[in-house]
């Protein structure tokens, strides 16, 4: 992980936009905005100003009036994921930046792409061009959507209804090409036929969407072995966050790929299921066919005529 002196001293130059003279409270708020997508969530208005070389006052007053919050909310925003509605909502985080002199933004770009799976603007603009395939299969707990972008898998849906589900995928990626590509998406298919129903599956390509500090638990929730589970507490002091047990739950709460990031195996302290985005019903469900899996021995692999298309 990157620290803060880290952060500092390896931030690279920012040069003013041709005949533009650099705005110091546009460079305030790169480096900071930078270091809190970083680090997963917000950091000390102390340590924020130290790192910007300006005051704790006109960083505030700098992040109000370039990105509309303070930093302390913006912080919040990156560790909830709810930046990226900040931007959906119009706010101007790079544009402003960009007027403020700047013709390159290449380290926030590069930083939040790394966390969001795409530049700040094009999500913000609901994914323009960019083709998305999708593909669904029936199984016990219900329909399963999966959609890939050139990179890999960007979002896995349970439901009892495919519409819906696609009407989420619409939402979300809104100018998005997306197009239901059966064959293209065969293997995704069989993976996620034999996860719903607790058998092992092919690793897939991921194209993960989210904070610095989702990624990281969505990555150790990818290191329960199936049949086991985790509390969400355990989780926390696995990725070195003892203390975040809350944002811990809601990092799993807004996984975006159901089966393949496997949020499902993590529980309540008490034994309680917790939450489950796609309801307690499927998640027992599923639980229950990966310690029925992880008991037997000699079961036959799914092989893919077994597999049907939904919708």
């Amino acid at each position: 992980m990157t620290t803060i002196d880290e952060e500092r001293a390896t931030a690279p130059a920012r040069e003013p936009g041709p005949g533009a003279e650099a705005d110091p409270r546009a460079e305030a708020v790169l480096v900071a905005a930078t270091a809190m997508v970083r680090a997963g969530g917000p950091l000390p208005s102390a340590e924020l100003a130290r790192l910007a070389a300006v005051s704790e006052r006109t960083l505030r007053r700098a992040f109000t009036e370039l990105v509309g919050v303070g930093p302390r909310a913006f912080g919040q925003a990156v560790r909830t994921g709810t930046a990226r509605d900040l931007l959906r909502a119009g706010n101007p985080v790079t544009d402003a930046l960009l007027e403020a002199g700047f013709g390159s933004v290449r380290a926030f770009y590069e930083t939040a792409a790394e966390t969001m799976g795409m530049t700040p603007s094009s999500y913000a603009a609901g994914a323009p061009g960019e083709r998305l395939m999708w593909t669904a299969v029936p199984t016990p707990v219900g329909t399963v959507l999966g959609v890939a972008s050139r990179r890999g898998l960007c979002a896995v849906r349970i439901g009892p209804e495919l519409e819906p589900l696609l009407d989420q995928v619409r939402a979300e990626f809104a100018r998005a090409d997306l197009v239901r590509d059966d064959e293209a998406l065969a293997d995704v298919a069989r993976a996620l036929a034999a996860l719903a129903v607790g058998h092992p599956a092919p690793e897939l390509p991921l194209d993960v969407r989210g904070t610095a500090f989702q990624a990281r638990v969505w990555q150790a929730l990818t290191r329960i072995p199936a049949g086991e589970t985790r509390t969400y507490s355990q989780v926390a002091k696995e990725i070195g966050e003892p203390r975040a047990v809350r944002a811990v739950a809601g990092a799993c709460a807004r996984n975006r790929l159901a089966l393949v990031v496997p949020c499902h195996r993590v529980v309540r302290a008490d034994g309680g299921l917790g939450g489950y985005r796609w309801g307690l019903t499927v998640k027992q469900s599923l639980l229950d066919a990966e310690h029925g899996t992880a008991g037997s021995e000699g079961r036959e692999p799914s092989r893919a005529d077994d597999v049907r298309v939904a919708g």
